[in-house]
């Protein structure tokens, strides 16, 4: 059985993020993953960790003015500075929470800015994180995002992701695979897993079209759950999907996807 994380960022959204964990215990994960932890302090994260029993297995590092449509500053060149002393920021994070993974966003250049800049630009930057990272024994990750929800994004296929990766060179840095974003570029899910498992730290998951629950679009993801686990993938599959009842109560109540996949949690009990 995959082992699955509650994203914080998409899910119960009707709440308070730190009333969040109580929410995942509740709903019987024992694995969280979130966008950005930098509005909180470390203490206030990992208290909530402790008290609802749960494991941060990834978040992401520093992205940038994230309101004004910033995805990420890896690729932007003149901005090196600003994307080191996010590297340490998020490590800071990291170490704090017990994260064992960390997602750099490749980002979207900005107008002027050739395609080589901006790849070369990237290229020195992951190779500074995972470097950092690795010093403290955490995975980096690279993640493509599809261009139709994320026009501009630099990185947008898993073998584009894996090219870029072998011109960086380490050892400590790793493909996150978006099972989501990869549908909606190409397809062929099932063949590219098998393929780029070795290569693969981390996994997401939602439905298309509308990138809600499984079961809700196009993705057969019985099979596919079966086919990773016959694989022998050990990593967490992140629930990154916007519940199709956005109302308070719709993300419990779209959770009744696992046991129609042939999956459950640990029921912790109602809300108080």
């Amino acid at each position: 059985m995959p082992q699955f994380a509650a994203n914080l960022s998409m899910l119960w959204n009707e709440l308070p993020f730190l009333d969040r964990f109580a929410a995942a215990e509740r709903a019987g994960f024992k694995a969280v993953e979130f966008l950005f932890p930098y509005d909180f302090t470390a203490d206030e994260i990992a208290q909530r960790l402790r008290q609802h029993q749960l494991k941060l297995v990834l978040h992401n590092m520093p992205a940038g003015d994230w309101a004004a449509g910033e995805r990420g500053t890896a690729s932007w060149p003149g901005r090196e500075v600003e994307f080191h002393a996010g590297v340490a920021k998020a490590l800071q994070y990291a170490t704090a929470l017990g994260t064992p993974n960390l997602h750099c966003m490749a980002g979207i250049p900005p107008k002027g800015v050739s395609e080589a800049q901006a790849r070369a630009t990237l290229v020195s930057n992951l190779r500074f994180a995972a470097a950092e990272a690795q010093r403290h024994g955490i995975r980096l990750l690279l993640e493509p995002i599809n261009h139709f929800d994320m026009p501009g994004f630099f990185i947008n296929r898993p073998r584009q992701a894996i090219a870029l990766m072998d011109e960086v060179g380490s050892d400590n840095l790793f493909l996150q695979y978006d099972i989501y974003h990869a549908q909606r570029m190409e397809g062929e899910l099932a063949n590219t897993i098998k393929d780029l498992l070795p290569r693969i730290a981390h996994m997401q998951l939602a439905d298309t079209p509308g990138r809600h629950e499984p079961g809700t679009g196009e993705i057969h993801y019985r099979y596919l759950f079966d086919t990773i686990d016959a694989l022998g993938y050990r990593g967490h599959i992140g629930l990154e999907y916007k519940p199709r009842d956005g109302g308070p109560g719709g993300t419990d109540k779209g959770l009744v996807w696992l046991a129609e996949h042939g999956h459950a949690l640990e029921l912790q009990g109602e809300p108080a």
